[in-house]
């Protein structure tokens, strides 16, 4: 059991090391990530964000969560463990992935999500409807997150910044 328990701290302190200003005064690795983000989504479902902004939503209302806690807080256990298993794999590209990630969960309700208003919207994306999620539920996010890097790997003016 120690083992395993080394084992585990030395893969946290790993994924953790590559985000290290995510945890620092005034959080500037997640205000850039949710940044990223926002002009990922921008590029791929400029309706989405134009509907967000025009109902006052602002990205680090509900991003902030996402990244700060790394979408944990937003899945079940089982689909956790399918989501850590992919960020440990990333290595040092885990920061980038991340932003596909999270786009690709925006991606996911697109179409819930340009019906609702303000107060709905809120409601919504502060508690996304994966309490029930497993691991098939996750690759299926996962995939759109890998094709989502895929098509913008070479066009990363999203990730500047």
């Amino acid at each position: 059991m120690l083992d395993v328990e080394a084992d585990c701290y030395w893969c946290l302190c790993k994924l953790l090391e590559c985000i290290q200003d995510h945890y620092t005064d005034a959080q500037p690795g997640i205000q850039r990530t949710v940044f990223r983000l926002k002009e990922l989504v921008r590029k791929q479902h400029e309706p989405l964000v134009a509907h967000m902004e025009a109902e006052g939503v602002d990205f680090l209302q509900f991003a902030f969560r996402w990244v700060n806690c790394l979408l944990i807080r937003e899945v079940s256990f089982d689909a956790a463990l399918r989501l850590w298993d992919t960020y440990l794999a990333e290595g040092t590209k885990f920061p980038e992935f991340l932003v596909y990630v999270c786009a690709a969960f925006l991606a996911r309700w697109e179409r819930p999500l340009l019906t609702m208003e303000f107060q709905e919207l809120m409601l919504f994306l502060q508690k996304l409807p994966t309490q029930d999620w497993g691991e098939a539920e996750m690759e299926s996010i996962l995939s759109s997150a890998f094709v989502l890097r895929n098509v913008w790997q070479h066009a990363q003016s999203h990730l500047q910044g």
